[in-house]
Order: structure tokens, then sequence, then C-alpha cells
């Protein structure tokens, strides 16, 4: 299902965006994916711009209807579209250096980031109308100049050179496998596959919580989406999103 239909766009402002303007007008058949050649202003969360050049990596949006999940189950379109693109990197990426999820979403390899995701809900009451799955991975750019802290691709990591055309076939089957799972209540899969790839899971380290510098371990994540965290002195933290950071 996911990519029977792909719309193929030369430039656009962000994929994001140009999906809710077709949702707007009419009801597309879940699925569809939006690819853009050059987009000129993707956002990444929470309002931060996502780099991306022109012809050089995959930069897609991804319509769905998830009409089946509760409204209290939202997060785990999060593990969905981060074990979709984590798939699709460790397939592509293989026997090179571990590609790990960095909670939320971000997928990273070596403490650098390889790909960002954007999720959108449309919730009408406790009701998804839509989602729209935003989705930028670094394939082939090798010079970075936005003051992202720390980004890399696949072409870095490797050296070699991808066909884009390729990599978003693997990631609509890397996505469609996913959301099957999820559609048919995999949750426990779901949820253990996203733990097991969780970067610095159970691993001590250094963040920054409430302005302080704290050393802790990642403990798993809550239902809703937080991060849980414990400290030295055994106490357990439920971090938000944007509440912790870590120390890079």
């Amino acid at each position: 299902m996911i990519g029977n239909n792909i719309i193929e766009l030369e430039e656009t402002f962000s994929t994001n965006r140009y999906a809710l303007e077709l949702l707007s007008n009419s009801r597309i058949s879940e699925g569809t994916v939006i690819s853009v050649v050059n987009q000129t202003s993707g956002r990444g969360s929470y309002g931060n711009f996502w780099e991306s050049e022109k012809g050089k990596n995959l930069t897609v949006s991804i319509i769905l209807y998830p009409t089946f999940l509760s409204f209290e189950k939202q997060f785990m379109l999060n593990k969905v579209t981060s074990l979709s693109v984590y798939d699709m990197l460790v397939q592509i990426n293989s026997g090179q250096e571990a590609v790990m999820i960095k909670w939320p979403n971000d997928i990273y390899t070596d403490n650098k980031k390889f790909s960002g995701i954007l999720i959108e809900n449309t919730i009408i009451g406790s009701t998804f109308k839509h989602s729209i799955i935003g989705i930028g991975i670094n394939i082939n750019q090798e010079i970075f100049v936005s003051d992202a802290p720390n980004p890399t691709s696949l072409k870095i990591s490797t050296g070699k050179t991808y066909n884009l055309k390729e990599c978003l076939s693997i990631l609509c089957s890397c996505f469609n496998r996913r959301y099957t799972q999820l559609k048919n209540f995999e949750f426990k899969t779901l949820d253990e596959d996203y733990l097991s790839a969780l970067y610095r899971m159970n691993k001590s380290a250094l963040f920054i919580f409430q302005k302080q510098l704290i050393t802790a371990m990642i403990k798993g994540v809550a239902e809703s989406g937080k991060l849980l965290i414990e400290k030295l002195n055994g106490e357990m933290i439920e971090c938000d999103f944007k509440e912790v950071e870590f120390v890079i």
C-alpha cells in the first residue's frame, strides 16, 4: 500500500505542507507518497529547519488514515516511522556503523544524525482524521552549511553514491511492513524493536534536565511517548519533548 501512488515534484516549499493542501481539497489514497527533488523550506521537529541539498537526499511525506488507532497510542506512529527508516538504513548500510533511533524519532550513527521525522496529526475529538508523515534522510549530501550540530549521510558513512529511487522503494517497503504491524495491533513487537534500537538505552550518559547537567540511564519510553530515565540515585524521571537534552 505504501508508495503505490507516488507524487513526484521538482520543487516545493515543504512536502508536509503540500500534502496538507492536497488533503484540504480531496481524500487522497492512503499510503500516497509525496517526493520532491528540491524542498526549499523543509521543517524538522519543534520548528527547526531541515537542510537538504537539491537532488541529493530523500525528502518525502506519507499520507495515512490511522482511524483504527486510539488517541492515547499516537506515539506508536513515531515508533512505526522511526523503525521504518531504521530498517531501511540497516538494510542499505549493512556492515557500516551501527544505526540507532535517538528518542523520539531521529536516526543516528556514530553520534551523528542521518534522518529527521516530522509527524503532523489531525485529530477530531479522540479520532484520527489523517496523519502526514514527513521524513528527511540524508543520502548523498556531503557538505552541510546550516548550524545543525551533527549531520551525516549515507555517502559520508560509506563512501558510496546511492540511487534515490531505489532508496525510496526500500523505504516504502519497510514502512509498509511496520504500518501493517500497527494495523494488526502488534504493539509488543513494535515496542520491543523500538527499544532494542534506542540510542543510549541502558547506558550511563550525560543529559541536561531542567537546566542541570545530570548523569542518567534511559530505561524505556512511556505509552505517552515520554522518555523514562533513571538518575544515579535511582530516581526515575519522565521527560517530555524538549524537557531533556542529550549531551553528545
